[in-house]
């Protein structure tokens, strides 16, 4: 299948709400990445979402070049050509994005993506993430409203971040304290601000309690009721049941019952980079540990070409990515839910 179409996008959101299961958005930053996703999308016959950061995607541009556009461009481009053989939808997002490289990365592309919509074409990313969590809420909400007007140019989706994600990524570190949880009042106001809709879609990251990086199960306290509470009163106002589309960020470590307890309250995204990092590296050690003698050159010997070959352990490697991409899917209940079956 070819990359998801806006309105493949749309149906696919609907009916993991609907159906309350969620995305795994897996964040990749190279072509061996990318597709060991897509194979562990096609195994778990799941449609899904690959993301790059802004470190990724000038990680992807080069380490001479170094910009966060030419990457983005180039792996939305190559996306675009191998998601054509994988039996499944596949979005393409990019990740955080704060509001000193708005500029410099989302911006930029959504401009790229409204050129391909006026030309009759599909937007080069289906969504893209405005992380507004280290300015006021107030200032967040109306760069928001400013985004989703030209996201919905492009029929691009636009997710933002209302309260704080803690830990690290990219360089971006917050505390971990009682700002890790959004409150009823913020979420009341991004609706006052965005709509539930009509000015352009989007999903929310609403924090409770989320952490970035490495923990172990049970270290992070996770507050699931928090988007309950939210999507009630919301739900209230409006007069419509569960009416946000959520994100959940930060959930390495979790434990599998509080995912899927925000499953249940509308979460349909949830991003996984930390552990997938891991399955593709973990192979990688093994390999080279296991064939020291091989992979280098030592005591004037030449080596053995075929483990020190990319292809041997980078196959390893895509194949530990894929198999926790599965993985991923089978904790959100996303397996078998492809829209192409």
């Amino acid at each position: 299948m070819p990359i998801a179409s806006p309105e493949a996008y749309a149906e696919m959101l609907d009916r993991a709400k609907a159906g309350r299961y969620a995305y795994p958005a897996i964040n990749v930053t190279s072509s061996q990445t990318l597709n060991a996703a897509l194979k562990g999308f096609a195994d778990a016959e799941s449609d899904g979402i690959i993301q790059v950061s802004t470190g990724g995607a000038e990680y992807l541009s080069g380490p001479s070049i170094k910009d966060m556009v030419t990457g983005a461009v180039a792996f939305a481009a190559y996306a675009h050509e191998v998601a054509k053989k994988y039996p499944v939808n596949i979005a393409l997002h990019t990740d955080h994005c704060p509001k000193d490289k708005l500029d410099k990365f989302v911006r930029p592309l959504m401009a790229i993506s409204q050129e391909r919509v006026k030309a009759g074409q599909e937007p080069l990313f289906q969504s893209h993430m405005w992380d507004g969590s280290a300015v006021p809420v107030a200032e967040n909400l109306e760069i928001a409203e400013q985004l989703l007007t030209e996201a919905a140019k492009g029929k691009i989706v636009l997710e933002i971040e209302v309260g704080v994600v803690g830990g690290e990524e990219d360089g971006v570190e917050n505390a971990i304290n009682e700002k890790l949880y959004t409150t009823v009042e913020d979420g009341l106001a991004m609706v006052d601000a965005l709509g539930l809709g009509e000015k352009g879609r989007y999903m929310a990251a609403l924090t409770f309690g989320n952490v970035h990086g490495v923990y172990k199960p049970g270290n992070v306290k996770l507050r699931p009721e928090v988007l309950k509470h939210i999507q009630e009163a919301v739900g209230a106002k409006y007069g419509k049941e569960k009416p946000l589309s959520l994100v959940f960020h930060g959930g390495s470590g979790s434990l599998l019952s509080e995912i899927r307890e925000a499953l249940d309250y509308g979460v349909v995204k949830m991003n996984i980079d930390t552990d997938t990092q891991y399955a593709f590296t973990r192979p990688v050690a093994d390999h080279m540990f296991r064939n020291y003698d091989g992979v280098l050159k030592i005591d004037g010997e030449v080596g053995n070409k075929k483990q020190y070959d990319p292809r041997t352990w980078g196959k390893a490697a895509e194949a530990g990515l894929a198999a926790r991409v599965v993985e991923a899917c089978e904790h959100l209940r996303s397996t078998g839910t492809t829209m192409t079956k």
